[in-house]
């Protein structure tokens, strides 16, 4: 990933040039989101800000707010017979990033998945809680320290995950 130049509108939002290593949009005249390892969500032409540059394909860097229904432990995760199922993803990084978010603390979840990127076609999902990332366990980490984990780490990444089993 490139260096990122930004200017702050508002408390949520920034305008955002070359991030993600400026292969995020979508077809010409087309708004396209895309979600990178880094934990943010890049939209390209979605949001009126005013313009910093005489280019038209800033990006606007968005903070969602949890997608958890509610809050899980990282005990509740690992009890025996839990009501939640363990998958294992290898997910191949693209050039702009893997395609997912991860938030949280103590565990750290998948907030959002960007539709046919690295992670949804290796069948990610949003709402999952994070294992593990390279065989590492990341139960009791913030999703600063795995995000760093998986940028730092290389380009294709196996990460176990927790979701709840369908009834």
């Amino acid at each position: 990933m490139g260096p990122r130049t930004g200017v702050t509108s508002s408390k949520d939002v920034k305008a955002v040039a070359g991030g993600c290593g400026g292969g995020c949009g979508g077809g010409q005249g087309e708004a396209r989101m895309r979600s990178c390892s880094d934990g943010n969500i890049y939209t390209r032409g979605l949001v009126g800000l005013p313009s910093t540059s005489s280019s038209s394909s800033s990006l606007v860097l968005s903070n969602p707010k949890s997608v958890l229904k509610r809050p899980v432990s990282t005990e509740e995760l690992q009890e025996p017979g839990g009501p939640y199922i363990r998958k294992t993803f290898t997910i191949v990084g693209d050039a702009v990033g893997w395609g997912f978010v991860v938030r949280g603390n103590r565990p750290c979840h998948i907030q959002a998945v960007e539709p046919q990127g690295p992670a949804a076609l290796a069948g990610m999902k949003v709402r999952q809680f994070v294992v593990s990332v390279n065989g590492l366990s990341v139960l009791d980490l913030d999703y600063r320290t795995v995000s760093y984990l998986i940028l730092t780490g290389p380009r294709t990444v196996v990460m176990e995950v927790m979701e709840e089993a369908e009834n």
